[in-house]
């Protein structure tokens, strides 16, 4: 029986999340498999660029058309955006067919698809103006994740590596102090490659993670949805348990001391 004790409830944009598993829908070779995954992930927020989201196209061709929104929030990107104006374009388009959560992506670098600070922070209050629910991808930076909130985001996502790189939290030192100082939700985003970098970033406070390579890119789609999600319950139940904090030195398991079980000069 799982544990009655929890993390604190996660509420982005007055939406309650009992899911700390986010997923991209790009990259996934067939329709079919990205249902299948998606519904392994239990996941209840999808990111989605603008263009897969086509309400009056073939069926084959509306990512829409496989998601149950009542159950599963759709946070349509800015994927393609470089610079602010583009990215509020795309977002008033996406207002105007009645989707309020936006996820902020401006990358001008196509090498490394960096976010543009800059940039990212002008489209986080002229969107947060228009009403919307917007997250930004932001690279790991305190400093932009506090101005972001100031600035009106629901929740702020740091980057863990560059995106589709699989390399895992290499700005860990830098999430921590998003963690602590955050006072929206903190979503860790791209880079996350494996089940046990989604596990890291839960355990270091992270409200939630998203990926979406390390998913649809894998040999099997759908078990890697299913790793993520149990492996961020997983470390969500950890931290509910209340580990036992690190020690520099060495702990005994077992009694070290009144050992009277053997006297002076006796042996086995």
């Amino acid at each position: 029986m799982e544990s009655v004790i929890a993390m604190k409830e996660l509420i982005i944009g007055g939406r309650k999340f009992s899911n700390r598993f986010f997923l991209g829908t790009g990259k996934f070779a067939s329709r079919e498999t990205m249902e299948k995954a998606l519904a392994a992930s239990g996941t209840e927020l999808v990111t989605a660029a603008l263009t897969r989201v086509r309400e009056e196209a073939p069926e084959s061709d509306d990512i829409l058309s496989c998601i149950d929104r009542a159950k599963v929030e759709v946070m349509l990107n800015t994927s393609g955006a470089r610079n602010a104006d583009e990215a509020v374009r795309i977002a008033r388009i996406a207002l105007a067919a009645g989707y309020r959560w936006i996820k902020l992506e401006i990358h001008p670098d196509a090498r490394y698809l960096l976010p543009d600070p800059v940039e990212t922070l002008a489209a986080v209050e002229r969107c947060a103006k228009l009403g919307m629910v917007v997250l930004p991808y932001i690279n790991a930076d305190p400093v932009l994740a506090r101005r972001c909130e100031e600035a009106g985001a629901a929740a702020v996502m740091p980057l863990g590596s560059p995106i589709g790189s699989n390399l895992g939290l290499r700005t860990r030192d830098m999430i921590s102090i998003i963690v602590e100082q955050s006072h929206v939700p903190v979503v860790v985003d791209a880079g996350i490659g494996l089940p046990s970098h989604a596990a890291e970033a839960i355990e270091l406070g992270a409200d939630a993670v998203l990926a979406n390579t390390a998913v649809a890119a894998a040999g099997d789609p759908v078990a890697m949805a299913e790793a993520f999600r149990l492996a961020v319950r997983a470390a969500e139940l950890a931290i509910a348990a209340r580990p036992p904090a690190p020690r520099s030195t060495a702990s005994a398991t077992s009694p070290m001391d009144d050992f009277d079980i053997f006297k002076e000069g006796e042996s086995l």
